[in-house]
């Protein structure tokens, strides 16, 4: 079992999706193992008071990179490669954190806004990995990461693009671990259910503004630093796929592999309306 401060001590590990949620919390975890972090996002201003955060947990000043990235600018992409390879010469780990969710039934969601849940949390993650990936192969090692959800699993209402997507990267990333099983690079899926974030604030709804509420499910739900702190054990186990949920999304997923259509019948249950409370 390898010591996280060993495990992690000067590597350089890129993390999307930086400035809240699970991409905040696992910046700020790292750098106390010692880690030197990219920390992108599309807000530089927020980027900047995670990165003093990441100062005040010890970190030095040139081990913390903020560079700001839009995950619908793909174009833009190689050249945020370039700069982090001017800065730090090496990428040890790609963590594809950044994602929107929604919160729309079918009927009433425009397909401009189903096209941008999959720019954002499908193609943004396949083309920075395959931007990221030739230099893992040069450097012949390597660890990408993703971030799928329950919903990567499970389908449930008022989110089916969001579960689309989510069931998208998962199977990618499946794929992509199986075409790199013969080298030395790493890729682990990261499984989260209601984890205490503002992913349901900032979900779409069907027109494509923001839900602007959060879900009692995800203020209910386990800590955003536990739940990075899962994720790294994750890591140091060498998971492949890392579950972090609470009992009722595990029972879900136990349901779905031995009981299909229980599972399906009790999700058809579930309100008509996102059950939320205000933020």
């Amino acid at each position: 079992m390898f010591n996280s401060k060993v495990m992690f001590n000067n590597k350089v590990i890129w993390i999307t999706g930086a400035s809240s949620g699970i991409g905040k919390a696992i910046a700020l975890n790292m750098v106390l193992n010692g880690a030197r972090v990219i920390l992108s996002a599309r807000r530089k201003k927020v980027l900047e008071d995670v990165k003093k955060a990441c100062l005040q947990r010890g970190a030095e000043e040139d081990d913390i990179l903020v560079l700001p990235l839009d995950m619908l600018e793909q174009d833009k992409f190689p050249a945020a490669v370039k700069q982090v390879m001017n800065h730090f010469g090496a990428i040890d780990m790609l963590f594809n954190n950044a994602g929107i969710s929604q919160r729309s039934v079918c009927l009433e969601t425009d397909m401009s806004t189903y096209r941008t849940l999959f720019e954002v949390d499908v193609f943004g993650q396949i083309a920075l990995t395959k931007q990221v990936l030739p230099i893992m192969v040069k450097q012949a090692s390597g660890h990408l990461v993703i971030t799928s959800s329950i919903a990567g699993k499970i389908g449930v209402p008022f989110r089916t693009g969001y579960c689309a997507a989510k069931h998208a990267v998962m199977g990618f990333f499946d794929a992509l671990r199986a075409e790199l099983a013969n080298t030395s690079i790493k890729v682990t899926t990261i499984t989260p259910g209601f984890i205490r974030t503002s992913l349901s604030e900032n979900a779409l709804k069907g027109d494509g503004s923001n839900f602007g509420v959060t879900d009692s499910d995800i203020a209910n739900g386990i800590d955003v630093d536990d739940c990075a702190k899962q994720i790294i054990k994750g890591f140091i186990k060498g998971k492949k796929e890392i579950v972090v949920a609470g009992r009722r999304e595990l029972s879900a997923l136990r349901l779905k592999r031995f009981f299909p259509n229980i599972l399906f019948s009790v999700i058809a249950k579930i309100v008509t309306k996102p059950a939320a409370t205000k933020s």
